[in-house]
Parts: structure tokens; sequence; C-alpha cells
């Protein structure tokens, strides 16, 4: 009986130490899987420019800069939140001013495509002689919705531009994408 219990044993340590390999086996396959993935990651910063022109020439530029992992998508936003009279006494309804640039920057082989949705807006300057009050305020508005390839990293890259409908303005938004990893 003790030749049983001696190989029975043997038998159920045996088993026992092939699956604590073959666990072992796994996580170190799957610890080599994300380590591979993590290696792949491609970080890049962007940096973006909202650029004012009047006559071609540059007249006020804001920057922006953030960083991406190739793939995913980020936002920033930098604002005010302004009351504004909402019709009945004593009720505002609140309008965000400001800057928001959403984008999402997609890896094709070698080739770069960065999708950006960009919206800027400000206080118009009230119009001379009107009597518009502080509750209505004007505001001027710029989006810019757009995808391009980026072909020249380091290098700005115009992904949008807007006139002005009321003055000899233009809008530019303008992204240079830098590789970090």
């Amino acid at each position: 009986m003790s030749k049983k219990m001696i190989v029975t044993t043997v038998l159920v340590l045996t088993v026992l130490a092939a699956g604590a390999w073959q666990s072992a086996a796994a996580q170190e396959s799957g610890a080599a899987k994300a380590a591979s993935a993590e290696k792949t990651l491609t970080v890049y910063r962007l940096d973006f420019s909202l650029n004012e022109l009047e006559d071609g020439k540059k007249i006020n530029s804001r920057q922006y800069s953030m960083n991406l992992v190739g793939g995913e998508a980020n936002e920033f936003k930098i604002g005010t939140r302004v009351p504004v009279d909402a019709g009945k006494e004593g009720e505002y309804q609140y309008l965000d001013v400001g800057t928001n640039i959403w984008c999402q920057l997609r890896e094709h082989g070698s080739d770069l495509l960065l999708v950006v949705r960009a919206d800027a807006s400000n206080f118009a300057p009230t119009p001379e002689g009107s009597q518009e009050h502080s509750s209505r305020p004007l505001i001027r508005q710029v989006k810019i919705n757009a995808s391009t390839n980026v072909a020249l990293l380091n290098k700005p890259t115009v992904i949008g531009s807007a006139d002005d409908p009321n003055s000899k303005r233009q809008f530019q938004l303008e992204v240079t994408a830098t590789k970090l990893r």
C-alpha cells in the first residue's frame, strides 16, 4: 500500500507542477505581449497655433499643446461660462466662450491622419453707436472641423482657415506634430 500511496503522491505532484508551469508560461507570455504593446505605442506632441491675420499680416496668435498617443483622442478646453439674460427676470443661460480643440491622430503605416474639431469664440466689439446691452453680448465664433495627412513631422501644417465675413481678417489653425517616442 505504501507503494501505491507513493506513486499516487508522485502523480498528483507531477500534475500540480505541470499546471503551475503552464500558468507561469502563460503569465510570461502575457507579460511579453504587454511589453511588446507598450513598445509599439508612439507618442506625439501636437502644437496648435490659432492665428488671426488682417490683410495677410499676423496680428494675433494663440498657442496650445498636448501629447497624444497614436490612435487615441484628446481634448482641451479653456474659457469662461458667461451668464446671459434668458428673457425672464432672474433667469440666465450660460454661454461657453473660449477655445475647444478635440483631436485624434491615427497611424496608417508611415502616414499620420489627424482629425480635428476646433471651436474658438470671443466677445466681438459692439458696433459704434449701438445700444446693445451687456446681457446680450455679441460673440464671434470660428469652427474648423477637418482631417489631414500630417506628411511632414516637425513642420507647421495649416489644417483650416476661414475669412471673417465682417472684416478683412482671416483665421488659420495650424498644427505641428512632433514624434516623442
